[in-house]
């Protein structure tokens, strides 16, 4: 027995989790199709790995937060210590470096993991949730960045957003560290100023300004406020840089592709310390949903943490609830129908062995069909199907069996149709 005693277990899932009943299960599949569609439309191959790695593995790489605050981690008997996977960009680089000599370049790999995360649950954050990754290695080139932001893009529009109903907000860590030199933010302090600029959006202007002043000083505070205020005209005030030209090169190459929602936006750093070039932050411009959406970026130096040979690496991760907030904030997401194609309702006194025969003939036919073998009234069998979602109804006695003959039922519109069982076919594969 589960209970102890007369004391029942809480049917309550562990906080932060989600169960997925079929109709919830129904619509991640759905969001996971159109994802998975999108990435092998590019050329992507799709791989997977552990939730469980080397806590190692993201000590020296992750943002600190993660690590600090929010990993899920234990020792294992063995006395090794170990974490629930908190991203996936760590694991594909290992995988990658892994087997770096033999892996045909360019590197298109992609993969929907579920993550962990022990932070504070609330809208769009949850501390179990699966993620979309998608991911190039080996191409320095700024085609790179142009082609993953626009599969990020395409998903989106696929799932039926317009371009005005998201923004693709970007920018260059290998830009950033220029103007940092250039101000005289040098040493330890440029990661410290990186955290602290990735948290901006969460603090108040007063409060962000205090911390800066704190950590750079009075003098080099005002000038990097300043700049943040230049929008596109700063990349033209430092365009003789190589990084300048390379985000430069992505934007008019995005927009030359039609990606016309792309803008440039100096405050986005993305919280982790391996990002090394263009970064960036999809947001919804939905008034009831105004946050990033998913983002990404350029990591050009992780898999020399594994291997002695370097390869250049570019990728985004979309999560499922982010993603799904955005499809409910634009109501994109479409009425979820059954797999199943047909319910057959047993009539009083029909022979169920024959009855399945039928549905096995059906079955070869590639029609989804479930029996009811409740035994209730038919009443109560046709009541069922209110909440089943099943497009198509039959009922089957013995005088169906004996003529081979059936009346099949559209349960939305209620239109009948009498045949055999390859009109039965006919029918649902006309209205699938």
């Amino acid at each position: 027995m589960l209970g102890i005693g007369n004391k029942k277990i809480s049917t309550e899932s562990y906080k932060g989790v989600r169960d997925f009943f079929p109709e919830d299960q129904a619509i991640q599949n759905y969001i996971f199709g159109m994802m998975r569609k999108v990435a092998i439309s590019w050329g992507y191959d799709e791989y997977g790995a552990s939730v469980l790695e080397p806590l190692s593995l993201y000590k020296s790489k992750t943002s600190e937060e993660i690590v600090n605050e929010q990993i899920y981690s234990f020792n294992d008997r063995g006395g090794r210590e170990v974490a629930l996977r908190p991203e996936m960009t760590p694991t594909v680089a290992r995988m990658i470096a892994s087997k770096i000599q033999e892996l045909p370049v360019p590197i298109r790999w992609f993969s929907i993991p579920n993550l962990f995360r022990y932070e504070k649950p609330q809208r769009g954050r949850l501390r179990e949730h699966w993620q979309l990754n998608v991911d190039m290695f080996g191409v320095s080139d700024f085609w790179a960045e142009v082609e993953v932001i626009s599969i990020a893009s395409d998903i989106l529009r696929k799932f039926g957003a317009d371009d005005k109903d998201f923004k693709i907000k970007i920018n260059s860590r290998a830009f950033l560290d220029d103007l940092f030199k250039n101000i005289g933010i040098d040493g330890d302090k440029v990661q410290f100023v990186y955290r602290l600029i990735d948290k901006k959006n969460k603090m108040s202007d007063e409060s962000f300004r205090h911390s800066l002043v704190t950590l750079i000083g009075e003098e080099k505070t005002e000038e990097l406020l300043k700049t943040f205020y230049f929008g596109e005209g700063l990349l033209t005030t430092m365009n003789q840089s190589v990084a300048t030209k390379h985000l430069n090169q992505t934007i008019e190459t995005l927009r030359d592709r039609g990606v016309s929602n792309v803008v440039f936006d100096p405050t986005i750093t993305r919280g982790f310390d391996y990002y090394t070039g263009v970064v960036f932050e999809v947001f919804d411009t939905n008034p009831e949903n105004p946050r990033a959406i998913f983002g990404g970026g350029r990591y050009d130096n992780l898999l020399s943490s594994f291997s002695n040979q370097s390869m250049s690496g570019i990728g985004f991760g979309m999560g499922d609830v982010t993603t799904k907030d955005f499809l409910e904030t634009h109501k994109l997401l479409p009425k979820i129908k059954s797999r199943t194609d047909l319910y057959i309702c047993v009539a009083p006194g029909a022979d169920v062995a024959k009855i399945y025969q039928i549905a096995d003939e059906l079955k070869d036919k590639e029609i989804n069909v479930t029996v009811d073998i409740s035994g209730r009234k038919l009443s109560d069998q046709l009541k069922s199907l209110d909440k089943r979602r099943i497009p198509f109804v039959t009922t089957i006695g013995s005088e169906e069996l004996e003529k081979k003959v059936f009346v099949i039922r559209n349960v939305e519109t209620r239109k009948e149709k009498s045949g055999g069982i390859d009109e039965i076919v006919s029918v649902i594969r006309d209205n699938s």
